[in-house]
């Protein structure tokens, strides 16, 4: 007895137009695909879902996001879309009406390349506006925060306060705080916060669960459990908000190096967990962030030649951590924006080959020269890339790289076409989560909010069979799903995302709108537009 699923367009993505009139499932995976009729006369068919001329993929998975992170960006203050210091300023103030003395206000996302003045908001600017509650912004980036002088009094960090190893307390010009952390500086911050409780863990997991289903995701690869207090409360939070309240969500874990212990400790190994929560690579942050300038180059920033970006880890370092992984049996999962990052991460990687044929990734992957993509053409391996960063990072990335050495930036065509596989993923919440703008920056290689429609270094558009592969088998093969996951065909998972829309034939701007009409994992309408 099963289910039935007809009266629309059906894309199994196996190979670029191929199509099925009608698709069989039968307990969460697909049994049979081809004609109506055919599935009709050999299959005993319990429920019917009309798609109502509906356009059917296999389900979207984000293969890099941070689901707890996209989840308090919805409970938090939201300053991603401000479009100046003011605003987001206002916005701090209003909060502290509402709330009494003492207590902590956060905020997400801010962006000063969306201001016309283009300076960071200061110690002094939010002192000014909020003198009764710490304060702390995270940057759009998430490499960087500002707070004020109440967390800095909260965290004990002064002007005496030596810069973390990987990190940087920025002062200004009379050797004074200024309010910015960068990187590993974050976590001294970090560690001063109040303690966040289970509760506002599944809270969080819960709406980012939500929002993924409303934008037609039916899985993630998340990063999350070495940032809200220990291992096992963020995984039980993971286990009792999927598991427990039925919220099917096929989330694949990375696990950062610093919990690996707590990992391994649980007895928990690769692909472990069950079919909707399961563990993946260890995770390595190897640089920052363009924003706040500490991705790491190997040559000086062109709008700032006094620095080349912060190496998170020394070689030796970063040697020890990919051997350390590749002791327990794990592939990495490596953050290398700036290309001495990938550089020194590759180098590491052969001095520590993959065990049991487990791909590496390298995630976003996004400033690189010609050498270093036919460096990786014979490594197991997979590229996370974030095709969204084209519509936030340019034409402002250009001067702070130089025109001179972007002819491999943002390359997705050019790794593509050499034969490299990637995935397709939204870093959220740096960007949105909706992997439909992924796709329409990855075909148009524009800005949605730019009225000239500027087109990015052209001849990297995708088609969109490659971009929606990304989201599909892209992200299946990033986690070692490619035989269960990511087409239609049978045997696979019945995960399918349904748009009102057909990409093939429609505009791409038409990606823009809300077109998703119903998200299913594991054969279970969890969305349905209304």
């Amino acid at each position: 007895m099963g289910t039935l699923w007809t009266n629309g367009k059906i894309y199994t993505m196996q190979s670029e137009g191929h199509e099925v009139e009608a698709v069989y499932t039968e307990n969460g995976f697909i049994r049979a695909l081809g004609s109506e009729e055919d599935i009709r006369q050999k299959h005993n068919i319990e429920e019917i879902v009309d798609l109502h001329n509906g356009v059917m993929f296999p389900g979207f998975v984000d293969s890099h996001m941070h689901l707890i992170g996209h989840g308090e960006t919805l409970l938090r203050l939201d300053l991603s879309q401000m479009t100046s210091k003011e605003e987001v300023l206002n916005a701090i103030t209003s909060k502290a009406d509402k709330l009494p003395e003492g207590q902590w206000i956060f905020g997400e996302g801010w962006n000063e390349n969306l201001w016309m003045d283009r300076d960071v908001i200061t110690k002094k600017e939010l002192d000014a506006a909020v003198p009764h509650h710490p304060v702390l912004l995270k940057r759009i980036c998430r490499h960087a925060m500002v707070v004020n002088s109440f967390a800095f009094k909260q965290a004990n960090i002064d002007e005496s306060t030596p810069d973390p190893a990987g990190g940087l307390i920025e002062k200004d010009e009379y050797g004074m705080l200024n309010g910015l952390l960068k990187d590993k500086a974050q976590d001294l911050m970090v560690d001063a916060l109040p303690s966040i409780s289970s509760h506002y863990l599944e809270e969080a997991l819960s709406k980012g669960i939500e929002s993924c289903w409303e934008n037609g995701l039916v899985g993630g690869h998340t990063e999350d459990l070495s940032y809200y207090g220990n291992f096992n409360k963020t995984y039980n939070a993971f286990k009792q908000t999927i598991n427990g309240h039925h919220k099917k969500f096929r989330a694949h874990l990375l696990v950062h190096h610093e919990v690996i212990h707590d990992w391994k400790d649980e007895g928990h190994q690769f692909l472990g967990g069950n079919e909707f929560i399961e563990f993946g690579a260890m995770k390595i942050f190897a640089d920052g962030a363009l924003g706040g300038r500490t991705a790491l180059l190997s040559y000086p920033y062109a709008d700032d030649p006094s620095t080349d970006g912060v190496s998170i880890h020394t070689q030796e370092k970063l040697n020890e951590l990919v051997e350390k992984a590749r002791s327990l049996h794990l592939p990495i999962a490596v953050h290398t924006i700036g290309d001495q990052a990938f550089e020194n991460v590759v180098n590491a990687i052969k001095a520590h080959p993959s065990v049991k044929s487990r791909r590496d990734r390298l995630i976003h992957a996004q400033i690189l020269r010609e050498e270093l993509i036919d460096e990786i053409k014979d490594l197991p391996l997979i590229l996370d890339i974030q095709p969204r960063f084209v519509a936030s990072d340019f034409p402002w990335v250009i001067d702070r790289l130089g025109e001179e050495n972007m002819k491999y930036n943002y390359a997705w065509k050019t790794l593509l076409d050499r034969g490299i596989p990637c995935a397709g993923g939204s870093d959220a919440p740096i960007e949105p989560i909706n992997p439909l703008w992924g796709i329409h920056a990855a075909v148009t290689r524009t800005n949605p909010l730019d009225p000239k429609k500027t087109v990015h270094i052209p001849e990297e558009k995708l088609s969109m069979y490659e971009a929606i592969s990304l989201f599909t088998k892209g992200s299946a093969y990033a986690c070692h799903h490619e035989d269960d996951r990511g087409v239609i065909k049978e045997g696979f998972t019945a995960d399918f995302t349904v748009l009102e829309k057909d990409p093939f034939e429609e505009d791409p701007d038409e990606l823009l709108e809300k077109i998703v009409s119903m998200t299913i994992v594991d054969e279970t309408i969890v969305f349905k537009k209304k």
